[in-house]
């Protein structure tokens, strides 16, 4: 908060442009940033998780090559697509509201992604979990700018960052991982990870 003069020379407070009023208080902003990372992981990380998976995933429901290639762009497509679309959503309905409808419907679609048992029902629910991830996305980057104030903001955007960069580099080591350790048919637990991670926003 700043001073300002009033009309009559008067020196009188001034807000100072940071939060949203009443968004949220201000005990819950480390909720909004760890809220808004999961949700950032959760889209960047399926990105990269599921490239090295590919050719398991091919085996196991005996995709052609071209199916393949759909399964990974199934999901890049509406992501890139719709994520403007995303952002102008959460203005238009209500940035908790959609935000909150893009983490469901990604988990959901992550469910349906597990449980595939055909190419073309994989590439399906690939889709809508881009679509998902289009609306969540963004809609965790516009919670940290409402929720912080202007001089808190950076540090918090820093973070939320940082923590999306990490995981993106991390997508493919952890689909290794689980491949190396489970074996090519645990490529479905690379989609039930999202469940409890997509969970904890609703708990």
């Amino acid at each position: 908060m700043s001073i300002g003069a009033s009309p009559n020379g008067a020196a009188e407070p001034t807000e100072k442009p940071g939060a949203l009023p009443g968004f949220c208080a201000p005990e819950a902003r480390k909720f909004i940033l760890i809220a808004a990372i999961l949700a950032s992981a959760l889209g960047f990380i399926d990105g990269t998780l599921v490239a090295i998976a590919l050719p398991a995933m091919r085996d196991g429901l005996n995709a052609s090559l071209v199916q393949a290639q759909w399964i990974n762009n199934g999901y890049l497509l509406p992501l890139s697509a719709l994520i403007l679309l995303g952002g102008a959503l959460g203005d238009r309905f209500g940035l908790a509201r959609v935000f909150a409808a893009g983490i469901a419907g990604f988990v959901l679609a992550s469910l349906a992604c597990a449980v595939a048992p055909t190419p073309e029902t994989l590439i399906t629910a690939r889709v809508l979990q881009g679509i998902g991830a289009a609306v969540m996305v963004p809609g965790s980057l516009a919670l940290i700018a409402r929720a912080y104030p202007e001089e808190e903001r950076g540090r918090a955007i820093g973070i939320w960052a940082a923590a999306s960069a990490l995981t993106t580099a991390l997508g493919p080591i952890l689909g290794g991982l689980v491949l190396s350790v489970g074996g090519p048919e645990t490529w479905r637990l690379l989609f039930a990870i999202n469940l409890p991670l997509g969970g904890w926003r609703f708990g």
